[in-house]
């Protein structure tokens, strides 16, 4: 009997850390990038960065996320998962710690370190939640989904107010972000000293991969997760000069930007839950698509402060929805673990391909026409492409 409670005590000591720290590295996958865009206007004056570079500086992470994607299963396979992202969070520590070097080599080396880092918890929590919470899939996808938001809009809104306010420049600023993946580190250090028969190793993918490869239906999710993130770090990147060209100061920009991430919140959280609850998310994704068209249509044609606002909340509302639809589609279509390990590298690989060249052109169209109306236009086309191939996604099928 004690050694039954004293094993049950154990267990629950491990789930208990095993959420944990699954948020943990939730809260640690967005800060390290969405601190960038409010800042990036000292960061240009300080390093000499014309605004395509600045663009290739955000564009750089999605480039490792879509290189690093397919390979992270097969690391997982020979460290466990518990293990690799332990490797990912000291990545992610490195990269932050470089970064803050005032240095164009070092600006970009550290941001190739974050994005090695932030890549494999991209790959591994939809895997982990799908191996350990097979029955609360949509449920634990909103619980991080919803912290990795949380933590993202809270950086974005701080990054000016640190760096300025605290006089710590933007290198203390982006240099602060360093202290919750310190917390990550110490958590996962801790986890790997249970030796729970629940700590599976992803089974190899490379027998049966290229069938993924070959999916349409993994095509379709590949390009949704492409599009909706081509979306998300644009705007973090970009919406708070779009705002300042609207007359709005850099410091309320910021905070506005963050406030797009917050109001996004609880459509990050009750869209998996929702997404669980049926066999097709075609309406999901065709709402969160139309959100996001009129949203960017509104900073195309709105000048005044309320339409701004209104269009701030409704592509916050999109961005908070459809990057959760995304990582849910990997559970819901996928069988089993493994599959959605195959699914999950496969489509953040040729995903984050769209994504990272979505920085990189809205600066390149900006830098050509010196305003921001054909940048926004080519936002709202892409938000009907990601609605359509949202809605393809969302039918009732297994990869």
């Amino acid at each position: 009997m004690e050694l039954q409670k004293s094993n049950t005590r154990t267990k629950s000591i491990y789930m208990f850390l095993l959420v944990s720290g699954i948020v943990l590295v939730a809260f640690n996958l967005r800060p390290a990038i969405t601190s960038v865009g409010p800042l990036v206007a000292m960061i240009q004056e300080d390093v000499g960065l014309a605004h395509w570079s600045a663009g290739l500086l955000m564009s750089l992470p999605l480039i490792v996320f879509a290189i690093m994607s397919p390979i992270v299963p097969k690391i997982a396979y020979r460290l466990t998962n518990e293990r690799t992202l332990l490797v990912g969070l000291i990545a992610l520590l490195i990269g932050i710690g470089i970064r803050s070097i005032p240095m164009t080599f070092f600006l970009f080396t550290g941001t190739l370190f974050i994005g090695a880092g932030i890549a494999i918890g991209n790959v591994l929590l939809p895997v982990v939640v799908k191996d350990k919470f097979p029955q609360k899939f949509g449920l634990m996808t909103s619980v991080y989904s919803t912290s990795m938001g949380l933590i993202a809009s809270l950086a974005s809104g701080v990054s000016v107010p640190l760096a300025t306010g605290l006089s710590i420049g933007w290198q203390g600023a982006l240099i602060v972000w360093g202290i919750p993946v310190v917390i990550a580190i110490l958590v996962w250090a801790f986890l790997l000293k249970f030796k729970q028969g629940g700590q599976k190793r992803i089974i190899k993918v490379s027998v049966t991969s290229y069938h993924i490869w070959r999916t349409p239906l993994a095509w379709q999710i590949a390009i949704f997760m492409g599009f909706q993130s081509f979306l998300f770090y644009v705007t973090i990147s970009w919406l708070p000069e779009i705002l300042h060209s609207r007359g709005i100061g850099m410091g309320t920009a910021g905070w506005l930007l963050s406030f797009t991430q917050l109001v996004g919140l609880p459509a990050s959280f009750f869209i998996p839950v929702f997404a669980g609850r049926y066999r097709s998310q075609i309406w999901v994704a065709f709402v969160l698509g139309l959100f996001s068209v009129i949203g960017y249509g509104g900073l195309l044609l709105g000048s005044s402060y309320p339409i701004l606002i209104t269009s701030i909340i409704l592509i916050g509302i999109a961005l908070g929805g459809n990057f959760p639809l995304a990582l849910s589609y990997i559970g819901l279509r996928a069988r089993n673990a493994n599959q959605a390990a195959e699914l999950s590298g496969m489509a953040q690989s040729t995903g984050y391909v769209l994504a990272a060249v979505g920085p990189l052109i809205i600066g390149y169209l900006f830098d050509k026409t010196h305003i921001w109306t054909v940048p926004i236009i080519t936002l709202i086309l892409i938000s009907i492409v990601m609605m359509l191939f949202g809605m393809l996604s969302g039918r009732n099928r297994y990869v």
